[in-house]
């Protein structure tokens, strides 16, 4: 019997789950294809002694030396971290009649390819030229483009192109955790295990119905938990800054596309008691009051965005739907000149 032993670069050596651990010490002889294999020390340390093992290139030849490796007895070859079973050397195994398992012997937590990511984020920052110039100024525009390409592709229903483009997102943020990290803390540097953390203790925070003991029993009352919780924040903030009274504004994108930001600052006014129009302004718009055209007409956008919200409808969603239906006549328009 010969097992071949997969593990995770991501997990520490000798964190093996039971079933590794049962064939390695069953196993006549462990074998592993470079002394530099990360495992090899560990399983050292705990007794099992691998054999450095010269295998042949080539399927072919690998196949032949497992095979004759495991005649009568079993043995288990570790195969090099991080990659699958060799689809090849099994196929050439197999028509050796070698009787072959695979046993995943460290799995990954989810979550733990992104320290690949990190990883590469590293070497990039010091190795590459255009990335070591970057700074968070100048990654703004990067990052405002990959949120807007990943929205684009539910847009279009083409989720399958959003895994790519959520990668792009969260490399942004990768970047981004990177860059701070060269700062100090007293200079605002921070950690991209910082970020997590802080959005960890963030989501624990807010849902006090999963991880604590409110009761909620509608989305509608955790929305309302969830408006409670940031108030409490931002007041919280404020007293530690010294800022004085918090402001309903705080934490409000002002750099955010225009309809969004009227249809934010409108939440957060109703729910102060202020609903829109303040001091009659939508009202007064284009009645020969003094009012300019152009203040006149952004009155009224700002009415629009209220007569959206009140129809329960998001006033961005609704103008991207409707700027991409007008593309959509566009090019029939053009398609029909062609005809």
């Amino acid at each position: 019997m010969l097992t071949v032993l997969l593990s995770s670069p991501r997990v520490a050596p000798g964190l093996l789950t039971w079933q590794a651990w049962s064939a390695l010490r069953a196993a006549s002889r462990v074998l592993a294809g470079s002394a530099g294999h990360p495992q090899v020390p560990a399983l050292t340390a705990a007794g099992v002694i691998p054999e450095i093992a010269d295998l042949p290139a080539g399927a072919a030849g690998q196949a032949a030396f497992l095979a004759a490796a495991a005649t009568d007895e079993p043995v288990v070859w570790l195969a090099p971290p991080g990659e699958g079973a060799d689809a090849a050397l099994l196929a050439a195994l197999a028509a050796a009649a070698v009787q072959v398992r695979v046993l995943d012997g460290a799995h990954d937590l989810p979550g733990a390819h992104l320290l690949d990511v990190v990883s590469i984020m590293d070497t990039l920052r010091v190795s590459c030229p255009w990335d070591r110039e970057q700074t968070h100024a100048s990654l703004i525009r990067y990052l405002l483009e990959e949120v807007y390409e990943a929205v684009e592709t539910v847009e279009e229903g083409d989720l399958g192109a959003l895994r790519e483009e959520l990668g792009d997102v969260m490399f942004q943020v990768v970047f981004h955790s990177r860059v701070a990290a060269e700062r100090t803390p007293e200079d605002g540097g921070f950690t991209i295990d910082e970020v997590a953390d802080a959005l960890a203790a963030k989501l624990v925070r807010r849902h006090p119905h999963v991880f604590g003991s409110v009761a909620v029993s509608s989305a509608a009352d955790v929305n309302r938990n969830w408006e409670e919780i940031k108030k409490a924040e931002r007041a919280e903030r404020a007293g530690a800054a010294g800022a004085g009274q918090p402001s309903v504004l705080d934490g409000v994108a002002f750099g955010q596309p225009a309809l969004s930001l009227a249809a934010q600052l409108q939440r957060r006014a109703e729910r102060e008691g202020m609903p829109w129009p303040l001091g009659g302004t939508e009202s007064e718009s284009g009645s020969g009051n003094g009012t300019s055209p152009a203040s006149a007409l952004g009155d009224e956008l700002m009415g629009l965005v209220a007569r959206a919200r009140a129809s329960g409808v998001d006033p961005e969603l609704e103008l991207r739907a409707a700027a991409r239906r007008f593309a959509e006549r566009i090019r029939a328009r053009e398609r029909s000149r062609q005809d």
